[in-house]
């Protein structure tokens, strides 16, 4: 099929200039939308901005681009069928040989994580979360928030632990140099952002589902006490980590933290007590005691149970948003136990 004309809009626009200007010298159309069009414009090619094209403006911020019949028929449609290429010229609907996008720089997050830490430096941290379920990390996502090193490569090395993608800011280039020999492994460089979109979409039966993203993380000033313990500094510590942790574990989540780590996971089961065992269950297999450790509840514990299982796993301190009819019976089951119980007010309940 000869490319007669091509869409080009870009968020990363690493290269886009001298790919578009191989397919101008192929004598092929530019089409192009906002940043991308005007580089392109200002660098003396032949491109068509997608409102003059569509005879509609861009609108509501960017989002409404290229939302319009005259470009997805020309995407969409099917080469190998007649009456497709009856219905485009019956519309004065041109081909659209070529789509060039990428997506919108989002920030690095790796959800419903096997085992998150903290630690002096990048290697002390990888250490520290390998060792929570070295059985699920086994071709799992890394994502670090500092540069990544050679000194990491080792590490991993060292481990033989197989990798299939691997996030951070940055990587030394010798790091680059090492990583480039491993077999099947995408290494990407994603820069650290403190902001989130406004949107995040889900896909639902017959179409999409558009919600605001879940931007509250929990602050010291967020703690209300409940309990007749209250948690010591270095416990409050834990369960803010916990806490932040449990954002981005699959509900019904329950995290077992201590010394800046996870200890135990359970994620994703139908009943909260379930997450609350098999994150001991967890701990116990990959070796790490849960006595005096902190755990997170992502949401509020509709029965005592949970608190009972995770106080006869060790657990010392509890934080959960509450909210449940039984807020009263899981606080006197915590006293009862002698842990330290905070609410935050605010659920993360991820789905």
């Amino acid at each position: 099929m000869k490319i007669q004309q091509a869409l080009i809009s870009v968020s990363d626009k690493t290269g886009v200039l001298a790919f578009a200007k191989g397919l101008a010298a192929q004598g092929v159309k530019l089409l192009s939308t906002g940043g991308t069009a005007k580089l392109l414009a200002e660098a003396g090619l032949a491109v068509t901005e997608i409102g003059d094209y569509t005879g509609f403006p861009e609108m509501l911020d960017g989002r409404v681009k290229t939302l319009h019949p005259r470009v997805h028929g020309g995407i969409l449609a099917r080469r190998d069928l007649p009456e497709h290429l009856a219905t485009l010229a019956a519309h004065d609907i041109p081909t659209i040989d070529l789509v060039c996008v990428n997506l919108y720089p989002f920030a690095a997050t790796v959800a419903n994580p096997c085992g998150v830490a903290v630690g002096a430096n990048l290697p002390e941290a990888y250490e520290k979360a390998f060792k929570t379920d070295s059985t699920s990390a086994f071709g799992g996502i890394i994502a670090f928030n500092g540069e990544v090193d050679e000194d990491i490569v080792h590490a991993m090395s060292a481990r033989k632990h197989f990798v299939e993608v691997l996030i951070a800011p940055a990587f030394s280039a010798a790091a680059k140099t090492l990583l480039a020999a491993k077999q099947n492994l995408r290494v990407l460089e994603v820069p650290l952002q403190a902001g989130q979109h406004a949107l995040e979409l889900k896909r639902v039966g017959g179409g999409l589902l558009a919600q605001t993203p879940d931007n509250f993380n929990v602050q010291p000033e967020n703690l209300k006490v409940v309990t007749q313990k209250a948690p010591t500094p270095t416990q409050i510590e834990d369960l803010l980590f916990a806490y932040r942790v449990a954002k981005f574990v699959k509900s019904n989540a329950i995290v077992f933290c201590g010394g800046g780590m996870t200890l135990g996971v359970g994620a994703g089961q139908m009943s909260r007590v379930d997450s609350t065992r098999i994150a001991s269950v967890k701990a116990q297999n990959a070796g790490l005691p849960l006595a005096g450790s902190v755990v997170a509840s992502d949401a509020f514990f509709p029965f005592r149970d949970g608190v009972d299982v995770l106080a006869a796993a060790g657990a010392v301190a509890v934080i959960q948003p509450g909210g449940s009819m039984r807020d009263e019976e899981v606080i006197a089951a915590a006293n009862e136990h002698g842990l330290a119980m905070v609410f935050t007010g605010a659920r993360h309940f991820r789905h």
